[in-house]
């Protein structure tokens, strides 16, 4: 009789990676996906997330503490498939992390292996008539969190809040690349100055074979 070996811990995740992306895929087949899809697509991320020994902070560690408060690490879990398409991310962000509202220009999909990132989301107000200026106001908090899981259209503003004792391991999927996302804005709360975000705060990601 012939058996077969077990799959290595990385086979595993690949093949669980690649499912997930192969089922995405499908979901948003029939165009730029509505709140309804994106629902769908988070169900599935949902589905990747719960398989938590496939993402175990050994594989995916946290930035050492000597890089300060609110350091991050980002894995491209699908680098592989290059420039075009989904993006999905895993990223790893030591508690103090905050950034300034912004969009994505892509929708997005983030959900939790573990760990809290409170998302404040925001609403635009202006008739964005001036490439500089933009007025928003806070019109809601969520925190991220295992279970709890948010989605975005394009052009919804959040910021983010990584609080808790821990770092997160949270799923940031993408209908593009961030690298791609060169349009992006970046909205100053308090002042409403609008600066561009990849330019500004956007940093390598590490690639995951």
């Amino acid at each position: 009789m012939t058996t077969t070996a077990p799959l290595s811990l990385t086979a595993q995740r690949r093949a669980a990676i690649d499912s997930a992306l192969t089922d995405v895929r499908q979901l948003i087949a029939h165009g730029a996906p509505d709140r309804a899809a994106l629902a769908a697509v988070t169900r599935r991320l949902e589905a990747l997330a719960a398989q938590q020994h496939l993402f175990a902070r050994a594989d995916f560690p946290p930035p050492d503490a000597t890089q300060g408060v609110g350091a991050s690490t980002r894995y491209r879990l699908n680098a592989a498939d290059g420039d075009e398409g989904l993006a999905l991310y895993l990223n790893s962000i030591n508690p103090g992390k905050t950034t300034q509202p912004h969009n994505h220009t892509t929708w997005a999909v983030i959900v939790a292996v573990e760990g809290q990132e409170v998302n404040r989301l925001y609403e635009r107000t202006d008739d964005r008539s001036n490439p500089a200026q933009a007025q928003i106001h806070l019109a809601s908090e969520f925190t991220v969190q295992p279970g709890a899981s948010i989605a975005f259209l394009p052009e919804d503003i959040h910021s983010i809040h990584v609080v808790g004792n821990v770092p997160t391991l949270h799923f940031h999927l993408y209908g593009l690349p961030l690298e791609r996302l060169s349009g992006r804005v970046a909205i100053d709360a308090a002042t409403g100055a609008i600066t561009n975000y990849n330019a500004a705060h956007l940093l390598p990601s590490e690639a995951v074979a």
